[in-house]
């Protein structure tokens, strides 16, 4: 006895394309339909189960529903002079009213209720120029995803709202940029003022008992070592500061 016409409606009806390059998993997807007032299960099957990766495998479809089924090609060496032998078979049969285990119900079918649909499998390389629309398309993509670098390497900002936002920030670090050129300028002209009082002290030594003079040259010693410490660490202050500030206002 003839077995059934297939019920089920696929897309595509007759090939599956797997479209390259097969470095990575390729995906086509088969899409069944069922345009019946019945509940239909479904079974895919392959000539090279080791190729593929088929999800979902078998299932029931409702009546007047549809499923689309992934078949996902493992990467291989492609040879464009060896055709492709691989094929699928898509079976199905009407489910029972009373259907409660699906497994159940593939055992005790018998043949004349089963109905198939076979598909070949098809493998293609991308021309040359589709290579290249793809490459330009690809790295389109990824451009409008980074952000735009100016000349001096530095990203512009994302959107209007964060430089909004820093705007605020720079203010502050510039106005604590100016206090801190202030006070160098101030420790500058005190260290000058100490500098010059240590000459005269200098010049008054002839006058001045020894061991006194000693002490006001250690005294002046360690002022003077305090503010150019003092005076260096402001500088290097300032130098991260302004590091900061060029980064903020690229």
């Amino acid at each position: 006895m003839a077995r059934p016409e297939q019920v089920l409606v696929l897309e595509p009806p007759h090939e599956l394309r797997f479209r390259g390059p097969f470095t990575d998993v390729v995906t086509a997807t088969l899409k069944l339909g069922n345009p019946t007032d019945r509940n239909v299960c479904f079974k895919v099957k392959t000539t090279a189960p080791r190729r593929y990766c088929v999800r979902p495998n078998s299932g029931v479809i409702d009546a007047g529903d549809s499923v689309n089924v992934s078949v996902m090609l493992q990467p291989f060496d492609y040879d464009p002079n060896e055709k492709s032998k691989h094929k699928f078979m898509v079976q199905s049969m009407l489910a029972p009213y009373d259907m409660t285990d699906t497994e159940g119900v593939w055992k005790e079918a018998k043949p004349e209720e089963l109905m198939d649909s076979k598909l070949r499998c098809a493998f293609e390389m991308p021309l040359e120029n589709d290579k290249t629309h793809e490459s330009e398309s690809h790295q389109l993509s990824v451009s409008s995803a980074c952000p735009v670098k100016t000349e001096h390497g530095a990203a512009l900002p994302k959107s209007a709202t964060s430089a909004a936002l820093d705007d605020g920030e720079v203010k502050k670090i510039m106005e604590e940029c100016k206090r801190l050129q202030m006070e160098v300028q101030r420790l500058r002209e005190e260290n000058q003022q100490i500098r010059e009082d240590d000459g005269l002290r200098k010049r008054k030594v002839t006058s001045v008992p020894a061991p006194q003079s000693s002490s006001s040259m250690a005294t002046s010693g360690m002022r003077e070592e305090g503010l150019s410490t003092r005076l260096l660490a402001l500088c290097v202050l300032l130098f991260v500061i302004g590091v900061i500030v060029g980064k903020l206002a690229l």
